[in-house]
């Protein structure tokens, strides 16, 4: 029970609620233990930082900081338009793909209404939905992975939201696009799915879906992306939905005024337009993440393949312990005991350098 003296005045969904947990910054851990020239593994961030054609892009706003951004998105939204070749009402911007995941919450979903995930899905579908009074339906996992079998089966006629992450956080595992497509289709049309597709540059497989190519085929899909994770942009927050203009309407209901910022607005539009950095960044991530898989087998540890900039590994021990460790070595990493995988810790693919580091460092205290 808490102790909050103003517990009684909120909802019960928020009542119950745990805050998200982000990854600790490195300069945190580095006042806490008086250590320097730590590494940061933890949050699927872009190793190789953003297109230096971004920080143009921003400086050249410094003269205009005192100025609200332009609150439509303009310029963002045509090149988001001309990149997915689909009508301008289609797009809703948010301050981070998390921002549209809340929104969709806010506006079809309520008291009464069923929000369904899979286990081990991403943390923001159970937090959102349940901050607005949903009920939380969770399917089980299939090798860590979303079945889709098991969630036909728990549709119901009060399900409003279907979420899948497509690669999924914190696993790394996908969908193939048949079996994907497939299950949208056979969704009820009052049904909203929305399939988050924050890792779908990093993707390299023949059978992957992009799901943004059926919007006109199924008008209660929602697909979100963002600009925190291949183009580097993750301190801006800057992200986005894609769905039938309709939806996107309702959403645009429930967007705050100027929720992207004009920093946000002027990176993202010029991180479009340097795709030659995007391909040098999965580049780079399918290069560490060989390295990382090769130096987890040569330790003789387990790990769920992945086709994201992470990869998840099973230590058969409190990951906790091991996570600490290696705080002090410097190395911070991401345990997933809140997803419900206590013995199994999240790396973020780095640079070379990065990935040896902590490589040693994880040999070092598994011999403890």
């Amino acid at each position: 029970m808490s102790d909050n003296r103003f517990i009684q005045l909120c909802s019960a969904g928020i009542a119950q609620l745990k805050p998200y947990l982000p990854g600790k910054p490195i300069s945190e851990l580095e006042r806490e233990l008086g250590i320097s020239g730590s590494i940061k593994l933890a949050s699927n961030e872009n190793s190789l930082g953003a297109s230096p054609r971004v920080a143009e892009a921003i400086g050249a706003l410094m003269s205009e900081i005192a100025r609200y951004p332009d609150g439509s998105g303009f310029e963002l939204s045509q090149a988001l338009v001309a990149k997915h070749d689909c009508d301008p009402a289609c797009i809703t911007l948010g301050n981070g793909s998390n921002d549209v995941l809340d929104m969709i919450a806010r506006v079809f979903l309520g008291p009464g209404c069923e929000s369904l995930f899979s286990q081990y899905a991403f943390a923001v579908y159970p937090i959102s939905s349940q901050a607005v009074g949903a009920e939380l339906v969770i399917a089980p996992a299939k090798d860590y992975g979303h079945d889709l079998q098991a969630m036909r089966e728990r549709l119901s006629e009060r399900t409003r939201v279907v979420w899948i992450a497509n690669p999924n956080n914190p696993t790394g595992t996908w969908l193939k696009r048949g079996e994907l497509k497939s299950f949208i289709a056979d969704l009820p049309e009052q049904v909203i799915v929305v399939v988050d597709e924050a890792y779908i540059e990093y993707v390299d497989q023949p059978d992957y879906p992009d799901a943004s190519l059926w919007l006109d085929e199924f008008p209660n899909l929602i697909v979100t992306r963002t600009f925190s994770k291949a183009y580097g942009l993750a301190s801006l927050r800057v992200g986005y939905a894609l769905s039938h203009p309709d939806l996107a309407g309702l959403l645009n209901r429930v967007r705050q005024p100027f929720n992207v910022n004009a920093m946000a607005q002027a990176g993202a539009l010029a991180a479009l337009g340097d795709q030659a950095f995007i391909r040098r960044s999965v580049e780079s991530n399918r290069q560490g993440m060989t390295q990382l898989t090769a130096g987890f087998q040569r330790l003789g540890l387990k790990y769920i393949p992945s086709v994201g900039n992470f990869v998840t590994l099973r230590l058969d021990r409190p990951a906790a312990e091991i996570d600490q460790a290696l705080l002090r070595e410097g190395c911070i990493t991401r345990p997933v005991a809140n997803y419900g995988l206590p013995e199994h810790l999240r790396v973020s693919v780095g640079l070379a350098e990065e990935n040896s580091r902590f490589l040693d460092a994880l040999e070092e205290v598994l011999k403890r």
